[in-house]
């Protein structure tokens, strides 16, 4: 079984690098920088917004893991023109495993628009694949709200909800359907608890030991609103079992 994991530099495509290393697949993997330590794996340059080493790079491969993405700059040519190019280039594939984000059907967000319009380019093209939504990984979360402090608090948006995952577990989730049967669109993939970000805050204070605190402020708009209603969670699908609070811990430990 040959593999392609695209976008081999990012959060997800590190996690799942590291679990493949041992898995006994042949993989290659493709993004515009070459990642460290990977002297197990081939790799090919490619740049979705170009187009430029896609070719090469899905040539061979039984199973792409699509792990590429540009949330913050060239989003529509990496999501869209870029991935409408690597599914006309991707022919062969037997299995295109697509992750993807819970809600973004029904949040008013940019990038969430464009990973679905990549859905249903997948969707309606004749590639056998399984796309699975997942919530956002706790790293995330982390580095967005909870990085930096002003004058000693983290003002996060009030009642706004989260269910985090760990990245290295929805990688292993991904791995596991290499040789599964492609499965159209999966159930999500949720993180184990819904927490609003001031609760996640808090516990950031409390395990660092912070003299830091809160402030939450109120904010209006659908996209604000469709947060705060938990559109970006899926309750029934807690399928993580490393917590918010564990993740945590093990970044006081790296430090």
């Amino acid at each position: 079984m040959k593999i392609l994991v695209t976008g081999s530099t990012g959060q997800l495509g590190s996690a799942l690098l590291n679990q493949l290393k041992e898995s006994g697949y042949k993989v290659k993997l493709t993004s515009r920088r070459k990642p460290d330590g990977i002297e197990d794996f081939k790799w090919i340059y490619s740049d979705l917004s170009s187009g430029e080493g896609l070719e090469e790079a899905v040539k061979d491969a039984d199973v792409i893991l699509h792990a590429a993405t540009s949330p913050m700059k060239n989003s529509k040519s990496v999501e869209v023109s870029g991935f409408k190019e690597l599914l006309k280039k991707a022919q062969q594939v037997k299995h295109f495993i697509y992750p993807s984000i819970v809600g973004i059907d029904e949040i008013p967000f940019n990038y969430y628009k464009l990973k679905l319009e990549a859905e249903e380019l997948l969707k309606n093209s004749s590639i056998s694949h399984t796309i699975v939504r997942a919530t956002q990984f706790h790293h995330f979360i982390d580095h967005l709200f909870l990085s930096k402090s002003f004058l000693k608090r983290y003002i996060v948006p009030d009642k706004f909800k989260c269910q985090s995952v760990d990245a290295g577990e929805f990688a292993g989730h991904l791995i596991g359907l290499v040789d599964k049967e492609p499965q159209g669109r999966a159930e999500d993939f949720g993180g184990p608890d819904v927490m609003t970000l001031r609760e996640m805050a808090e516990l950031k204070i409390k395990l660092n030991n912070e003299p830091n605190k809160v402030l939450s402020l109120s904010l209006t708009g659908k996209l604000y609103k469709s947060f705060c209603d938990g559109k970006n969670t899926n309750p029934a699908r807690k399928m993580g079992k490393i917590t918010f609070g564990e993740y945590l811990s093990e970044q006081i430990k790296g430090q």
